[in-house]
């Protein structure tokens, strides 16, 4: 028997007989390899004539067309039943329960927007909305706000840096006011919208955020004053605290943007640590509101002498660290897993 018929024989031997991939592919390299059994009798060239290079090369190469052929058939093989013990050992009982997914919860702050949403469109409101990058017009002037006023001042507003137009300059926008004139010039009178989106100021504290969210109501008409203005904001209030029996009250305050102005206190009393509304002697602040300044409604194009307005302003992580307790208005912003599972909502409750 010639060597290259030994060589033959010994490699299909050995294919036949690995019983595993990692095996096989040590052979694949035993036998192809730079150093492999193929590579010498490859080598072998050398010390022959040509005709005998001829006979042998076309030997070899007829050797490795098989060999490669063999492995191939029982690198298939072989996949094959690995996959096969695979799947044995990892057979499923599909009667079985599957485990518990683990959902995410809804920020108590969206759970509050659908709340207060659903309440002020119950009352005819329209959603309106503006530029969280707002001109010092729209966000002071046109609200009757003076230029030394002190909420224009560097320390209390994030002014934009050369960026600057016939409105002046720009900013971040410290109330959600500026949607009142956005809405009269863009819907007339008569109008009832409300509002709520993000702010900006210059403070940071356990109850002070550089950002927070306002919630903005105002309606105009030509028979509106300041009756209607308490009727919706004690309804609002009872409403969405489930308090039948809360108390509120209105105090006499100052806002450039209205005239009358006031603040509204609702009352309260400590139980077991937590506030309790609707019962108690204690007042707590929760918006301001009042009768729309004449010059805001002629800043929106709104004939003052025919049509009158009514407007008011809620703190959305107010009202939602009062309804649902909630110590602390930094957490709303932090990102904490945590914080949100302890205070977050689980989708069912929508």
């Amino acid at each position: 028997m010639s060597e290259l018929s030994k060589l033959q024989a010994s490699c299909l031997f050995e294919i036949e007989d690995c019983d595993n991939l990692k095996k096989l592919e040590m052979l694949r390299s035993a036998i192809f390899g730079k150093d492999g059994r193929l590579s010498g009798a490859m080598k072998e060239l050398r010390n022959l004539s040509d005709e005998q290079k001829r006979r042998h090369g076309s030997e070899v190469n007829e050797l490795k067309s098989l060999l490669i052929e063999r492995l191939d058939e029982k690198f298939r093989k072989l996949e094959i039943e690995e996959l096969d013990r695979k799947l044995a050992s990892e057979a499923m009982d599909v009667s079985m329960p599957p485990r518990p997914e683990r959902f995410g919860k809804l920020h108590p702050l969206t759970i509050v927007e659908e709340e207060v949403s659903d309440i002020l469109s119950s009352y005819g409101f329209f959603f309106a909305d503006g530029p969280d990058i707002e001109e010092e017009y729209f966000n002071f002037t046109a609200l009757n706000m003076p230029d030394h006023h002190p909420a224009r001042t560097m320390h209390d507003t994030f002014y934009i840096h050369n960026l600057a137009n016939e409105n002046g300059r720009k900013l971040l926008r410290t109330h959600t006011s500026p949607v009142q004139i956005h809405a009269m010039l863009a819907h007339g009178a008569p109008c009832r919208f409300f509002s709520i989106g993000r702010v900006y100021r210059s403070d940071y504290d356990a109850t002070h955020t550089p950002m927070f969210n306002q919630i903005e109501g105002l309606m105009i008409d030509e028979r509106v004053g300041f009756p209607h203005l308490k009727w919706i904001i004690s309804d609002f209030l009872r409403k969405f605290f489930e308090v039948k029996n809360l108390r509120i009250r209105f105090r006499p305050s100052f806002f450039p943007f209205t005239e009358p102005s006031a603040e509204v206190d609702m009352n309260y009393e400590i139980k077991n640590g937590r506030m309790a509304f609707g019962v108690g002697e204690k007042w707590l602040e929760v918006c301001g509101c009042g009768v729309v300044h004449p010059n805001v409604l002629k800043s929106g194009n709104v004939d003052n002498d025919k049509y009158q307005g009514v407007a008011f302003g809620f703190g959305l992580e107010r009202l939602t660290s009062l309804k649902y307790g909630i110590p602390d208005l930094r957490g709303y912003f932090e990102a904490d897993e945590a914080w949100l599972n302890v205070f977050g909502f689980s989708h069912y409750a929508r």
